[in-house]
C-alpha cells in the first residue's frame, strides 16, 4: 500500500513538473518573441522572405520555411500548417531551433505521460478506497460473528446454570410445582 502511495506521489509530482516545464517553455518562446524591439510597425510576413529566421519570427503571426527561406503568414485556420505551405520538419515558429514535428512529438509524449499519470493516480485512489471499504465491511462482518458467538455461548452458560440450579433445588426439595405457591404452604 505504501508503494501505491509513492507511485501516486511520484506521478503527481511528475505531472506537476511537466506542466511547469511546458509553461516555462511557453514563457521562453513568448519572451524571445517580445524581447526584440521593433522600431518600425510590423510588416507583413511575405516582406521578410529571403532574410533570416530570427527576423521572420519576430512577428508571432509568421512562419519560417527553412528550405525555401520564405516567411509566410501562419495559417491560423488550421492548427498545423499544411504541407503545401511548408513540410512540418522544416517549419519553424516561435524559435528557429524548434521544428513542428519535434514539437508535436514532444507535446504528444508529455500529454500521454500526464494522462497515464492521471489514470494511475485515479486507480490508486479508487483501489485504496475500495480496499478500506472492503476492510471496513470485513471488520463489521467479523465483529457481528464474534458478537453472535459470544451471545450464543452466554445463552448456553445461562441454560447450564439454570439446569444446575434446578438440580440443586430438586435435590433439597425446593422445587415448586406451582411457581405461585408459597413455601410456607407446604409445611
Amino acid at each position: 500500500m505504501m508503494t501505491l502511495f509513492r507511485l501516486c506521489s511520484t506521478s503527481t509530482m511528475f505531472a506537476f513538473l511537466s506542466v511547469l516545464l511546458f509553461f516555462s517553455l511557453r514563457l521562453v518562446v513568448t519572451e524571445a518573441q517580445t524581447s526584440t524591439p521593433s522600431a518600425a510597425p510590423i510588416a507583413s510576413c511575405a516582406a521578410k522572405s529571403n532574410t533570416s529566421c530570427e527576423e521572420c519570427l519576430q512577428n508571432v503571426n509568421c512562419l519560417w520555411c527553412l528550405p525555401t527561406k520564405q516567411c509566410v503568414d501562419y495559417p491560423v485556420k488550421s492548427v498545423l500548417p499544411p504541407s503545401s505551405v511548408c513540410p512540418l520538419k522544416e517549419a519553424r515558429w516561435g524559435l528557429c531551433w524548434v521544428n513542428f514535428q519535434i514539437l508535436i512529438i514532444t507535446l504528444s509524449v508529455i500529454a500521454g505521460v500526464l494522462l497515464i499519470a492521471l489514470l494511475a493516480c485515479c486507480m490508486c485512489c479508487c483501489c485504496r478506497r475500495r480496499r478500506t471499504r472492503n476492510d471496513d465491511d470485513d471488520d463489521d462482518i467479523r465483529q457481528a460473528q464474534q458478537t453472535h458467538a459470544r451471545n450464543s455461548r452466554q445463552k448456553e452458560r445461562r441454560m447450564e446454570m439454570q439446569l444446575r440450579h434446578d438440580k440443586i433445588r430438586q435435590k433439597y426439595g425446593l422445587t415448586k410445582d406451582n411457581p405461585y405457591s408459597r413455601i410456607d404452604d407446604k409445611k
